[in-house]
């Protein structure tokens, strides 16, 4: 569980880097002391150009995630079905990664995008061959639902751990823009920022017996024929759609936390690095207590709609940041905690409930198809994520200086409807019947098969 929990964080890392600070850097405020990289002019009068790039990578999602999920599910490696993709993917991942904030460039030009759509490429090929296998080893480890929720909590505590680490950049940006230029201050970061993520991702290469401990018997279904399967799911569907709406939302308050800072509160860049930890310390308390909640009431359903539904309060708050007569640090850090118990049950809830509807599947069909119910996911988070950031691109070009705000503050509000939707779409799932039918294909010691 700690070396499955510290790719996690690794691979977090890498993942927040890019959700938080790559709009930013690209196409600062006025007050971040960076240059503008790319144009902000839109094209067709709509959309933004940073909103064409972060589109751009998701029609390299729509072939390789099914493509490396299918394959992974297939493999009859000696080491596993996982694990030899992870070790694959994981040093072009961080190396692309890095080279997402190194320019050829370091004013507004065209090279530059091209130079983020041609690494983009590399580097969503290389994070899906790591990830997509990494989310499967969850549902392929735990053999019951006990374990796939300690399992869940403990990958879940993992990832938000990366999202601080992620956010420390900022702080470490800060702290070299002595012996550093501000945009060189910022890339020596990243790279610092990025081997940590490299030796956490290595950890369970090393520490993970696959063919000893999790279940390794290979499909034998097509690709098309895989994803058809798990698109078909009853389960399945409402849970992706509602957690669609779920990582949009998150994506836009991970690319807007550094606006919401400089710009409505007007505090400093290393603030944001506080807020964040703020957020995971509070979360990290009740981590535990969502698994307790979620044992005592035999689901996670009704906790995860109370979760989008304070979460979607939280992004009104945030639309209202700056316009108190109060401390503009309290202001931002009160929603942060609020945020903090939302964030908690929704980092561990979906990943427990999508490993018993791979779980269910595989019981019920006959073969272990989790890679491509999380190959799925993934790439439907990736493309929430892109529309997460391209909704805050747009929204943007209303403002996003001090005193020409109102874009970022239409952030709060966009969040807040994507959140509201998730919940609505997730009281569609039908968690009872689920649990039924899991429970009566044999006892939860054993896959699939009958006791």
């Amino acid at each position: 569980m700690l070396g499955l929990a510290a790719g996690y964080l690794g691979m977090s890392i890498l993942a927040n880097l890019l959700n938080t600070l790559l709009v930013f850097f690209y196409l600062p405020p006025d007050t971040a002391g960076l240059p503008q990289l790319v144009t902000d002019r839109k094209v067709l009068g709509v959309i933004t150009v940073v909103a064409i790039i972060a589109a751009a990578g998701r029609f390299t999602d729509a072939i390789t995630d099914p493509l490396i999920a299918s394959k992974s599910d297939n493999s009859t490696h000696r080491r596993g079905r996982r694990i030899p993709f992870m070790a694959v993917g994981m040093v072009p991942a961080v190396i692309a990664t890095t080279l997402m904030f190194v320019p050829p460039v370091t004013e507004e030009s065209g090279w530059n995008i091209v130079w983020l759509l041609g690494v983009q490429v590399v580097l969503y090929i290389s994070l899906t061959a790591y990830v997509t296998p990494a989310f499967a080893l969850v549902a392929d480890l735990g053999k019951t639902p006990d374990e796939r929720l300690r399992l869940s909590t403990w990958t879940s505590m993992a990832w938000a751990i990366g999202l601080v680490l992620s956010a420390l950049t900022v702080l470490l940006a800060s702290l070299l823009d002595g012996p550093f230029s501000t945009f060189r201050g910022w890339q020596v970061a990243v790279g610092i920022v990025c081997f940590i993520a490299l030796c956490f991702m290595a950890v369970p290469l090393f520490t993970i017996d696959e063919p000893r401990y999790a279940r390794h018997e290979p499909s034998s279904t097509p690709l098309l024929q895989s994803v058809r399967t798990v698109l078909a799911n009853p389960f399945f569907r409402f849970y992706a759609a509602a957690d669609f709406a779920y990582f949009g939302g998150l994506a836009i308050i991970q690319t807007g936390v550094l606006f919401y800072v400089t710009v409505l509160l007007e505090l400093e860049e290393w603030v944001s690095t506080i807020l964040m930890l703020l957020m995971v310390v509070v979360s990290a308390v009740f981590f535990p207590l969502v698994a307790k909640w979620a044992r005592s009431i035999g689901g996670g359903k009704t906790l995860t709609i109370r979760a989008f539904m304070l979460a979607a309060c939280v992004f009104l708050a945030i639309a209202g940041l700056g316009l108190l007569d109060a401390v503009p640090f309290i202001q931002a850090a009160i929603p942060i905690a609020v945020f903090s118990l939302p964030f908690a049950i929704l980092s561990i809830m979906p990943q427990w409930i999508l490993s018993d509807i791979a779980e269910h599947a595989a019981r019920t069909g006959g073969e272990a198809q989790a890679g491509m119910f999380y190959a799925t996911r993934t790439f439907l988070q990736k493309l929430a994520t892109t529309l997460g950031v391209v909704m805050f691109a747009l929204l943007l070009q209303f403002g996003r200086d001090v005193g020409d705000d109102l874009g970022v503050r239409l952030t709060g509000i966009g969040g807040a409807i994507l959140y509201l939707t998730a919940a609505a779409l997730f009281s569609r799932y039908d968690e009872a019947r689920l649990q039924r039918e899991l429970a009566a294909t044999g006892h939860a010691g054993e896959f699939g098969g009958t006791s």
